[in-house]
């Protein structure tokens, strides 16, 4: 009793400051810490939305008017671009006149946006400065884009992780299900005593081989062989991702299925025989409605195993953070991001907690899959009683 409050207290813990953590991304503004967005003091736009800056800096809005400013030229302005408009000794043996100077050329060009380190921000600026809106939660679950360490503006777009994790984890469940669901009826109905305590085990043995054996195996046999089949530039694809998850939640989508069926009452498979059924047609008819509640648990656990991957995947799928268009395109995963990314992300900055937030948005995934075991599984023991 003691140690299931324990847990409980702890697990309610874990997923507090993980959340409160990951909420802090929506509290920022995305852009990098020390750094500042700057304007003529004549424009008359005093704020901009994160994705408006990503556009001007892309070169797709190029005229002030496009943001309901005035008909001007958009004149872009980065701190290397100084020495473009000034001579080394006019910024000074130090660069001393750094801060001045960025002064200057601000208040002297109407369609400018700079962006520079606020400790070259003059004492008397006579720009403005741009207000940027902070990251709002539908436009960071919406984006298409990560990139966290771009600048001026992070871009928080987590749609194409979020696309890649079920890509790969449904894309693995679509191989392993049928494979997964002969093998438990062979083993439960088909495989004699002797043949089932043999293979039982070893099925139950590629449970505890570690990911990164799994990921090694895909990188030397799978990736090139998905190059070579199809012709593709690289083999680091989402279906090598869903394979390799296909073989790793093998083990469980066997074991639950199996064990399911095992629980169908004898009388109910002998009186379909003895009214003419085959044996095939028992199982069809009998074995798997009466275990379907089961081997539907099996397969959603198996996807709860595939979501949380983290080594295997990143290995072989490429890891590139674009939205998949298709299996055959490489691709990552919410677990693969943090697990590349939170090594490089300063502690409390803003890459650091939209990890966190990715962390959340897997464990949501998560919940809701195990909550949905809880309820088929609820269901099948009703259904029995």
């Amino acid at each position: 009793m003691l140690s299931s409050a324990a847990t409980s207290i702890t697990v309610v813990l874990i997923v507090f400051f993980l959340f409160i953590e990951g909420a802090g991304v929506f509290s920022k503004k995305p852009i990098e810490e020390g750094f500042l967005l700057a304007v003529n003091a004549s424009n008359p736009i005093n704020k901009l939305e994160p994705s408006q800056v990503k556009d001007i800096f892309d070169q797709k809005i190029t005229n002030w008017k496009q943001l309901g400013g005035k008909n001007e030229p958009i004149v872009l302005f980065r701190t290397e671009d100084i020495t473009e408009f000034y001579s080394e000794e006019e910024l000074g043996e130090n660069f001393e006149y750094f801060p001045a100077k960025i002064d200057e050329y601000v208040s002297k060009t109407p369609g400018v946006i700079a962006f520079f380190s606020d400790k070259y921000k003059a004492k008397d600026f006579h720009g403005k400065e741009l207000e940027i809106n902070k990251i709002k939660i539908f436009e960071f679950l919406s984006g298409e884009e990560w990139f966290p360490t771009a600048q001026p503006i992070a871009q928080m777009g987590v749609k194409a992780l979020i696309y890649g994790t079920l890509w790969v984890s449904f894309g693995a469940i679509l191989l392993v299900l049928p494979i997964g669901l002969a093998a438990a009826i062979y083993l439960s109905e088909i495989a004699k005593k002797r043949t089932r305590n043999i293979l039982k085990p070893l099925i139950e043995l590629l449970a505890g081989i570690p990911s990164v054996v799994y990921g090694f195996f895909g990188l030397v046999v799978i990736v090139p062989l998905i190059q070579s089949v199809f012709g593709l530039p690289v083999g680091e694809t989402g279906l090598a991702g869903s394979i390799v998850l296909a073989i790793m939640a093998l083990p469980t989508i066997i074991t639950i299925s199996e064990d399911a069926m095992r629980t169908t009452p004898r009388a109910m498979k002998e009186a379909s025989l003895a009214l003419g059924a085959s044996h095939w047609q028992t199982i069809y008819k009998v074995v798997i409605p009466y275990s379907a509640s089961g081997i539907t648990a099996g397969a959603i656990l198996g996807i709860g195993r595939a979501i949380g991957e983290t080594m295997a995947v990143l290995m072989v799928t490429g890891n590139a953070a674009i939205m998949p268009q298709t299996l055959l395109a490489p691709l990552r995963t919410i677990p693969a991001t943090i697990a590349a990314e939170l090594g490089e992300a300063a502690n409390g900055g803003l890459h650091y907690q939209s990890l966190f937030a990715l962390g959340c948005i897997l464990f949501l995934i998560t919940f809701c899959i195990n909550m949905l075991v809880e309820l088929i599984t609820n269901r099948g023991s009703h259904k029995k009683h």
